[in-house]
């Protein structure tokens, strides 16, 4: 088969450098997650070159320069030697009608590229309807063990959803996720599905065939295809689902899980609206989520006109008014490699930055004092045509910063961050795998 005519150079480095392409756990090379992806693919903008290029010369030129203690350059260029392998994988999906999305691809989604940046996913598998990756809609979100009135309460938000023409974006897990999503598509409606697992399976399954075949569904992943459930991959996605949407639904959460953790980034990063159905059930967790910012449902589902929850003033004003033209007027994120406008922007060589992380606006100077290093955080960076983002930068400094462990006080002295600021890039960062936390005394150090 051959690969060239079904992808770009482009999505084939991207692929190559992110994604798997077999179930084997003996890879000696794993992919980059989407956290390492962004380092890289800022470090290459900066060179003005594109992961394409990675394929039209000698790699190990390109890389010339490249240093970071978990992204080696042979570790990139064992991946982009797997060109085999990418074809044979690509022959199987596509035979099971899947295709493949990157983010410079014009049918990725503008909302993840807009609320996530460059930890938007860089590739997409998906089957069905591509357009319906940007029709935006409700998120409908809900345990996998609702009770059998939640469920039936579910199915009719799926069947109105469809009459008024809004599309339903779900996870397509049994319980709330299926049954919002089949409630839709039976009455024709469109349907946005993200799996945490087993596209494949799902792509050919007669669960979701009548909407594939009517062009009005469309199941997407940003995990390899043939993937088991993985605890990881589900919370992982809940992001997702609410990124793709306008507006969201909560219909039963519980005081522990991923229902409740998706809401409550949702509500934190002020994406989408947040509407929770209203329960008698002691053990849910849906009056805790209203007490955080979220609002409560009309009950009666007759009365309730789905438009009215798409409004965007439904939104606590006093938390997101700042987020609220970025996520709802702005224009789109820029793709990190797009072609550049006929009269660009100059880029600037700045001393200091402002920028936003959740609803804060916060300064970081690129001049610090003298101490362990005095090299500052983000000094002779150059900012990239559209929005940076600055919690990659701050992960690459950490490689410099954090070689040995290092306390939140030296990193607070050598960053100019806050401290509210820098905990929870260092959280983020311990979760993404890229620093170790350290005890008694407290510090972090990058891992090796």
């Amino acid at each position: 088969m051959n690969v060239s005519s079904l992808l770009s150079p482009m999505a084939q480095a991207t692929l190559l450098l992110t994604s798997y392409f077999s179930k084997s756990g003996n890879i000696t090379a794993k992919p980059l997650t989407n956290t390492e992806w962004g380092r890289f693919a800022l470090w290459l903008k900066e060179k003005s070159a594109t992961p394409a290029d990675l394929l039209l010369t000698n790699p190990q030129i390109l890389l010339h320069g490249w240093h970071d203690t978990r992204i080696s350059a042979e570790r990139i260029t064992e991946l982009l030697n797997r060109g085999h392998s990418l074809a044979l994988a690509m022959e199987k999906w596509q035979r099971a009608g899947l295709w493949v999305v990157t983010r410079s691809d014009p049918e990725y989604p503008k909302r993840l590229k807009l609320r996530l940046k460059t930890d938007s996913p860089p590739v997409l598998f998906g089957c069905g309807n591509k357009a319906l990756l940007n029709a935006g809609g409700l998120a409908v979100i809900g345990s996998r063990n609702a009770n059998e009135a939640d469920l039936a309460f579910t199915g009719q938000v799926g069947a109105k959803a469809a009459s008024e023409n809004i599309a339903i974006v779900s996870g397509g897990a049994r319980g709330v996720d299926e049954t919002a999503m089949l409630g839709a598509m039976q009455q024709s409606g469109m349907v946005i599905g993200v799996m945490a697992d087993s596209l494949l399976k799902a792509a050919t399954s007669s669960k979701w065939r009548k909407g594939l075949m009517g062009g009005h569904t469309v199941l997407v992943s940003p995990f390899y295809p043939e993937a088991g459930f993985n605890v990881g991959n589900a919370m992982a996605r809940n992001k997702y689902i609410y990124c793709l949407a306008d507006s969201s639904l909560v219909i039963h959460s519980g005081k522990t899980g991923g229902t409740l953790n998706g809401a409550e980034e949702n509500l934190k990063k002020a994406w989408v609206p947040l509407w929770v159905k209203q329960t008698s059930d002691q053990e849910a967790a849906n009056a805790d989520l209203v007490a955080k910012g979220g609002h409560w449902l009309e009950a009666d589902i007759q009365a309730l006109k789905m438009a009215d929850l798409m409004k965007n003033e439904a939104v606590d004003a006093s938390k997101v008014k700042v987020e609220q033209i970025d996520l709802f007027s702005g224009p789109a994120q820029p793709e990190l490699f797009a072609a550049p406008e006929s009269n660009p922007e100059p880029a600037f060589e700045a001393k200091q930055y402002t920028f936003k992380e959740g609803n804060e606006n916060i300064i970081t100077h690129a001049k610090t004092e003298t101490g362990i290093d005095s090299t500052p955080l983000i000094e002779n960076e150059v900012a990239p045509t559209g929005t940076v983002d600055f919690y990659q930068l701050f992960t690459g400094e950490l490689q410099r910063l954090a070689k040995e462990p290092v306390t939140v006080d030296a990193l607070i002295k050598h960053t100019q961050l806050h401290k509210s600021q820098l905990n929870d890039w260092l959280k983020r960062a311990e979760e993404d795998g890229v620093v170790k936390k350290l005890n008694r005394p407290v510090r972090y150090q990058v891992i090796k």
